[in-house]
C-alpha cells in the first residue's frame, strides 16, 4: 500500500504526535508499504526532513502554547490524493476532534481511527461522560465551570480534578486538595479550553485497556513515579511511570475492565481501536476516566504496549489498524 503519515497538529502534543509518527513510518515501511511522513504543519518530508524531525524526544512539559497554536495547517487534497490510506498519527486538537477527520471525508480518502462522529464525541470530556452512564459504566461525579465554590464543595468535594473539558495528556489538569487552590487550577485550564470540567477525585490505580477490532486487549496497571497523577512528565519521560502488563488483576477484574472498555469503544461508536482508562478505587470499583480514539503509538506507548501483552508486535498493529480503516471504507453506510 502506499501510505501518509499524517501527524503534527496544532495541539499541545504536537511532540507526541511527531514521537508517534517517527516510528509508525518505520513500522509500516518494515512491513513493505510506501509511506510518505505528511507534517500538517509543513507539507510533505523530504528524507533530510525526516531524520531532523524524528530525531528529537519528547520534553518534560508541552511545547509553548502560543508557538503551537502560530503554526500553519498545510492540508493539501492533492497531495494525498494518491494515496491508498492515510495513518493519522496526530494527538489532540483538530487531528483528535474530528475536523481532520470530517476534512478527509469530504475529499474522499480513507483514514485510521474513528470517524469524525466518534472522534468528537470522545474529545468533549463532558458528553463522552454522560454516555458512558448512557451504557452502565460508572464515572465520577462532575461539574462544568463556571460553579460556585460552595456547590463544588456540597457535590463534588475535595480533592478534586480540574481539567479541560477538550485536552489530552493531562495537559492543563490539576489535583486540587483544597477550596483555596481551586480558582488557581481553574483558570490554569481555561488557558487550554473555554470549558472546564471538575470531577471527583478517585484515589486508587491506574488502570488502561485498548481495545483493537472490537476485541479487549491486555489490561495494564500505570503506577506514576512522580506523583498520584499519570501527568505529562511520567507519561513521557524514561522512568516517569511503571506500566505493568497484563496488571496484576483478578480474573474477574480483568474481565470487569474488558467489558467496560468495550462498551464504552461501541457507546461512541468507535472505530478499529482506542485506548479506555480507567481509576479503580480501594473497593475494586472501576471508574472510567475518559477514552482515546487516537491514543500514543510510539513502541512504548500503552496502546501498543498492550498488543505486545497479547502477542502482536508493533508493525503488526500499525498493520491490523491500515486494515481496519480500509474495511470501514468498503463497508456499506450505516
Amino acid at each position: 500500500m502506499k501510505i501518509a503519515v499524517l501527524f503534527g497538529g496544532d495541539s499541545m502534543e504536537r511532540d507526541v504526535s511527531i514521537a508517534s509518527a517517527s516510528q509508525v513510518v518505520g513500522a509500516l515501511r518494515s512491513r513493505g508499504h510506501e509511506v510518505i511522513a505528511y507534517d500538517s504543519g509543513r507539507g510533505r518530508l523530504t528524507a533530510g526532513d525526516e531524520q531532523r524531525l524524528f530525531s528529537g524526544t519528547i520534553d518534560r512539559r508541552p511545547p509553548d502554547k502560543d508557538l503551537v497554536a502560530s503554526l500553519p495547517t498545510v492540508f493539501s487534497a492533492p497531495d494525498l490524493a494518491d494515496v491508498d490510506l492515510v495513518f493519522l498519527a496526530m494527538h489532540g486538537g483538530s487531528g483528535e476532534d474530528g475536523t481532520v477527520q470530517a476534512l478527509l471525508d469530504l475529499a474522499g480518502i480513507p483514514y485510521t481511527g474513528s470517524g469524525k462522529l466518534g472522534s468528537a464525541l470522545g474529545w468533549d470530556k463532558d458528553v463522552a461522560k454522560r454516555l458512558f452512564l448512557a451504557a452502565g459504566v460508572p464515572t465520577a461525579e462532575w461539574l462544568m465551570a463556571p460553579v460556585s465554590a460552595d456547590i463544588v464543595a456540597q457535590r463534588i468535594g475535595f480533592p478534586l480534578i480540574v481539567k479541560p473539558n477538550g485536552q489530552g495528556s493531562t495537559v492543563g489538569l490539576t489535583l486540587v486538595e483544597t477550596p483555596a487552590e481551586l480558582a488557581a487550577a481553574l483558570e490554569l485550564a481555561r488557558g487550554f479550553d473555554s470549558q472546564v470540567m471538575i470531577e471527583r477525585y478517585i484515589a486508587g490505580r491506574e488502570i488502561t485497556v485498548g481495545i483493537l477490532d472490537d476485541e479487549a486487549l491486555a489490561v495494564g496497571e500505570i503506577i506514576p513515579k512522580t506523583g498520584p497523577i499519570f501527568d505529562y512528565a511520567s507519561k513521557y519521560q524514561t522512568g516517569g511511570a511503571e506500566e505493568i502488563f497484563p496488571a496484576k488483576l483478578t480474573r474477574d477484574q480483568t474481565a470487569r475492565a474488558q467489558d467496560l472498555a468495550l462498551r464504552v469503544h461501541r457507546a461512541l461508536k468507535l472505530d478499529t481501536y482506542s485506548r479506555v482508562d480507567f481509576r479503580m478505587d480501594a473497593a475494586g470499583e472501576l471508574w472510567c476516566l475518559e477514552v482515546n480514539t487516537l491514543p500514543g503509538l510510539t513502541a512504548a506507548s500503552l496502546l501498543p504496549r498492550a498488543a505486545a501483552a497479547a502477542g502482536i508486535g508493533f508493525p503488526e498493529l500499525c498493520e491490523r489498524i491500515c486494515r481496519g480503516a480500509l474495511a470501514r471504507r468498503s463497508a456499506p453506510p450505516r
